[in-house]
């Protein structure tokens, strides 16, 4: 079986551009603040894991121009250079309070394009819904950018059910779809469910695509109370919560167990593609991109995702 067939692509939104059930979230990629990019890991070893990404058939990487402060963007532009099949490169838009006029899109859009080292990014992405400009406003910066040529797709990030049709009725008025809204889904986030959102998505097709899907290591069974994740991420999962997700963790692991020894990560993420999303978890090294390319070329069963379902309502 080919790479090919492992990762039977999928169309992103309403667009013609195929990608893979998952991608890769790049901002771990050159990021030492928050994950420790050239202490833990450097830029060989994130080489690494986007050439092994790309043998496992997956095609679509998202990163940031807030990622590293832009080395995230560069890094994924050196490495794209080349790559057979071609990727395709999701990048954001960062609203910050000084950016006030449509013009400042376009002009972070081209220093994106500059460090992307492409002419035209897949899928460029309003990061927030921050005020105080309108989100009609922005999503016009965006039909433009799209009929200049230089964005193929529209996305959005972070945003609730009627920010989302806003923006997706503010497009249609340019004869622009909206291909995506990326937003925090995972056993461990299932607010999309609670809130309406996943329904939206699928009413208007709109991709969702979860970010944090392993709640940042949480579901990857590496970690436990006596034994957390280091820094930052450590300090914000607390023990108590690590405690109180060991028997989720457990179910993960048996669900594995049932499917050749998948490992909870990998169980995580296809539960995930199971509820209609693409994932992006990070890899910052070939054994990371290897783990998640095992979550894709099997599915789980009806039962099981209902099963895990009730194992995190109470989390």
């Amino acid at each position: 079986m080919t790479s090919q067939d492992q990762t039977d692509q999928i169309s992103l939104g309403p667009t013609d551009i195929r990608i893979s059930p998952m991608g890769i979230g790049t901002w771990a990629w050159g990021d030492g603040l928050y994950w420790g990019y050239g202490r833990d890991y450097d830029e060989t070893d994130i080489r690494a894991a986007f050439e092994a990404s790309i043998a496992a058939g997956i095609n679509l990487f998202d990163t940031a121009e807030v990622y590293g402060f832009g080395k995230s963007e560069r890094l994924l532009g050196q490495f794209a250079q080349g790559a057979n099949p071609p990727v395709v490169m999701a990048s954001k838009f960062m609203p910050l309070p000084w950016r006030l006029r449509r013009g400042s899109l376009r002009r972070a859009l081209r220093g994106s394009l500059r460090r992307l080292g492409t002419e035209s990014v897949g899928l460029y992405q309003m990061h927030w819904p921050f005020p105080p400009i309108p989100i009609a406003s922005w999503m016009g910066a965006m039909a433009d950018a799209v009929q200049e040529g230089l964005v193929q797709a529209v996305g959005v990030s972070n945003y609730n059910v009627k920010q989302l049709r806003r923006a997706h009725a503010a497009l249609a008025k340019r004869g622009v779809p909206l291909a995506s809204n990326q937003v925090e889904y995972s056993l461990l986030q299932r607010a999309p469910e609670r809130t309406g959102l996943l329904d939206a998505c699928r009413e208007l097709d709109v991709t969702l695509i979860a970010y944090s899907p392993l709640a940042q290591g949480l579901l990857t069974g590496k970690y436990t109370a006596d034994a957390p994740p280091s820094g930052v991420r450590g300090r914000r999962a607390g023990k108590k919560r690590l405690v109180k997700i060991e028997p989720l963790v457990a179910r993960l692991r048996e669900i594995g167990a049932a499917h050749d020894g998948k490992n909870p990560a990998q169980v995580s993420l296809n539960w995930t593609i199971c509820k209609g999303t693409v994932p992006i978890p990070g890899a910052k090294n070939v054994r990371q991109a290897q783990e998640n390319a095992g979550a894709l070329g099997w599915r789980l069963t009806d039962e099981e995702v209902a099963s895990l379902d009730k194992a995190s309502e109470a989390l």
